[in-house]
């Protein structure tokens, strides 16, 4: 069987890095000890196969911070976006720390081939300590007898007055025993969760001093939204979601996400380059095929997601399989 792609431990200290790309003739990774750049290791990938460029390192901690830098092939076609001098968030993060600084978009503010990244403003990967195995146990309700609730987890007890302020608005806010009353006492079997993919903010709304508030923005498929934790966001937020859905379990509740598989937050072909965009534009987007600069928008939102392409159908499959089977979640609504 052949390994999944993004961060995986194969032994104490020792992890395995992989991104997917058949586009790509060079792939960098950086790893940092903290958001300014400190501690900063470059380690080049080696081509695993067609589709894969994998590399495993030693002494790897909980909580680094990584990124990826990806060059194209000396002929490009017209498909190709790579862009070296972007600090490019792994597409299969668990987690993501940091929020997007549009300045850090702009040409003159990319690093050039070669230089050394410095990777303020941009979000970034988190290595994610091994995970312990779930209970086993679900609620399973019969669809007949399921009542489903649409939730949002800031919303919905951003102003409860009988959960802690510290935990208002945030994963250990849902699953606080008097929301978790509250739900059970209107017959709720299942709640369904608004975006919690992690997400970023449009530039349109961070220049009004707005942000993105439903979520349907995401930069990480695989990573629960840091926003919503309330212990911090190099790893927390992976804990803490995975604590919200046993308890929401051990109360009888299913836990079903609202995903968003249809477009990324990379936007339209003016939009910034953050992950799958310079890792391999063509294996993932769908490409006017008169004019492969452009996209084939889809979604209304500048992009959409190729479902014909290997690489697209695989990150999707595996990131449905990640939440059900490392997070817990019962269902999806797509």
């Amino acid at each position: 069987m052949r390994a999944v792609s993004g961060v995986a431990w194969v032994g104490e200290g020792r992890a395995r890095f992989a991104v997917d790309t058949t586009r790509a003739a060079r792939v960098l990774l950086h790893l940092f000890s903290g958001p300014d750049g400190a501690g900063q290791r470059v380690i080049e990938l080696a081509r695993e196969d067609r589709s894969t460029f994998a590399v495993t390192i030693d002494d790897v901690r909980p909580g680094t911070l990584y990124g990826y830098r990806v060059y194209g092939p000396a002929a490009t076609e017209p498909g190709d976006r790579f862009d070296p001098g972007a600090l490019l968030v792994d597409p299969r993060a668990l987690a993501i720390h940091g929020a997007l600084d549009w300045a850090t978009t702009d040409a003159s503010q990319r690093a050039a081939p070669g230089a050394p990244v410095d990777p303020r403003g941009r979000p970034l990967g988190v290595v994610v300590g091994p995970l312990a195995p779930l209970d086993a146990s679900r609620p399973r309700t019969p669809i007949a007898d399921t009542v489903i609730y649409e939730v949002h987890v800031k919303g919905a007890t951003q102003l409860h007055p009988d959960v802690p302020a510290s935990q208002r608005g945030t994963y250990q806010g849902l699953a606080h025993p008097a929301m978790i009353e509250h739900l059970r006492s209107f017959g709720v079997t299942a709640v369904e969760l608004l975006p919690v993919q992690e997400m970023i903010d449009e530039r349109a709304l961070v220049a009004r001093g707005l942000r993105n508030y439903w979520g349907y923005n995401p930069i990480g498929l695989f990573a629960p939204a840091g926003r919503y934790a309330a212990g911090g966001a190099r790893g927390e937020q992976v804990a803490e979601f995975r604590a919200m859905v046993a308890a929401l379990h051990r109360a009888g509740l299913e836990v079903i996400l609202d995903v968003v598989f249809n477009h990324t937050a990379e936007g339209s072909a003016r939009g910034p380059t953050l992950s799958l965009r310079g890792l391999d534009n063509a294996g993932y987007y769908l490409l006017d095929p008169g004019d492969p600069r452009r996209y084939l928008d889809c979604s209304g939102c500048g992009n959409s997601l190729d479902f014909g392409r290997p690489l697209a159908r695989a990150l999707v499959r595996d990131c449905l399989r990640h939440w059900v089977v490392a997070m817990g979640v019962d269902g999806f609504r797509l």
